[in-house]
């Protein structure tokens, strides 16, 4: 009977209070503060210019610029965070939640759309046109000033010479 007197208390207080657990199911999982989630990529904004393999500790991380692909290992990734801050087109970023549990190791790879190949083939495009109008309205401006720089030269050369055979049959 003493021991029940022990547990009096708490059995009160737990007749009166709100339950210890969540009601997961039926009301959605709220993740504590500074959970750090996990990694996700918005593909068609990548650049894959590496920089988040070069700075993942772990190099779970692995870019080909060629084929336009994004893998990432999950179970490697210690969610450091490093690859988003150094992202320059902040294509990176964590998503609440934690890795799914799976039997064997694997990763997950992130192709960019043709869609968006394109668009950034078309971008590369305008980009050369608009350099190459430039190198050559550049071309035809020095040529100009050359032409223009030789006249003023060849004017003050021209005035000598005129001076000078006015000169000479005065003498």
């Amino acid at each position: 009977m003493a021991k029940l007197a022990n547990f009096t208390p708490t059995i009160l207080k737990n007749l009166f209070s709100k339950p210890a657990t969540t009601t997961y199911p039926f009301e959605p999982f709220k993740y504590p503060e500074g959970t750090r989630g996990h990694i996700e990529n918005d593909i068609d904004n990548c650049i894959f210019c590496g920089m988040c393999t070069r700075n993942c500790p772990t190099r779970c991380l692995t870019v080909d610029k060629a084929t336009h692909t994004w893998t990432i290992n999950r179970f490697d990734c210690l969610a450091c965070e490093y690859c988003t801050v150094v992202c320059p087109k902040k294509c990176l970023h964590t998503v609440e939640g934690y890795q799914e549990p799976m039997p064997e190791k694997s990763s997950v790879t992130y192709t960019m759309s043709e869609e968006a190949i394109a668009a950034e083939a078309e971008k590369k495009r305008i980009a050369a046109e608009k350099a190459k109008a430039a190198k050559e309205a550049a071309l035809k401006k020095k040529a100009e000033e050359e032409a223009k720089a030789a006249a003023e030269a060849a004017a003050p050369a021209a005035e000598t010479v005129a001076e000078a055979a006015e000169a000479a049959p005065a003498e």
